[in-house]
């Protein structure tokens, strides 16, 4: 190698260094998250507004701002899809770098008018997982923390058994948290306790009415964005609103 190339490849070198450096800073955040929201057909258009406009209050609370201050790179990434049966998946929000209150309200604003895209189709909490793991794989950012949150009202009835799913995220070192609405399946908790939940400090907080989701997913959002410390096991903690 003459000695001009080998220059070039130095200084080439010099200059890459500090902008792979400096890209990785950028993407670094403290919690990779989705949310999904089920459409199925369960879900009448009251109950889906009371669970996106319940999101988009929450993420406007400063409850959720002091949360996400609290962290290392104090902001977090979060997107969103609905969804219902086996392949039916919809993303509503990109990922979205979560840092101030302007980009809290921003990303509330964008899910409060976003629509609804998916009606029926059965319930496939295992295809929710399976597409919440594309997504984390496709995050522009990293983070140490992945959390999939599925909040639903029916137990997986499409596709294959949720557990599977679930093992799979975990064994990826995902974390899958739930918060089961009552409803329609009073015993759906225990469904979600032992077939959907997994990984590092898994949780689920349950509601007993569409009403009350409001309240649970703001306690949800706070307890995923502020949680530091996780133990290799799972752990289920039943909080019921109302």
């Amino acid at each position: 190698m003459t000695l001009h190339r080998r220059t070039l490849l130095a200084a080439g070198a010099s200059l890459a260094a500090p902008a792979a450096a400096l890209a990785q800073a950028a993407a670094a955040v403290d919690l990779l998250l989705v949310l999904a929201v089920d459409a199925s057909g369960s879900v009448d258009q009251v109950r889906f507004e009371l669970q996106k406009q319940g999101y988009a209050g929450a993420l406007r609370n400063p409850r959720v701002l002091r949360a996400v201050a609290s962290g290392p790179t104090q902001s977090i990434a979060v997107c969103m899809t609905q969804w219902t049966g086996l392949g039916m998946q919809a993303r509503t929000l990109g990922w979205t770098r979560l840092s101030d209150q302007a980009s809290l309200d921003a990303c509330a604003g964008a899910i409060a008018a976003s629509p609804r895209l998916l009606f029926g189709g059965g319930t496939s909490i295992s295809g929710a997982i399976d597409q919440g793991m594309e997504l984390l794989r496709d995050a522009p950012y990293a983070a140490e923390r992945r959390v999939i949150d599925i909040s639903g009202d029916g137990a997986n009835n499409r596709g294959r058994p949720a557990s599977l799913a679930r093992d799979a995220a975990v064994a990826d070192g995902v974390t899958i948290n739930g918060l089961p609405i009552l409803s329609v399946e009073p015993d759906l908790a225990e469904h979600y306790r032992n077939q959907v939940i997994g990984g590092p400090g898994a949780f689920l907080i349950a509601t007993d009415s569409y009403a009350n989701f409001a309240e649970a997913i703001l306690r949800k959002l706070v307890t995923e964005i502020a949680t530091r410390v996780q133990t290799p096991g799972s752990c289920a903690v039943l909080v019921t609103a109302g």
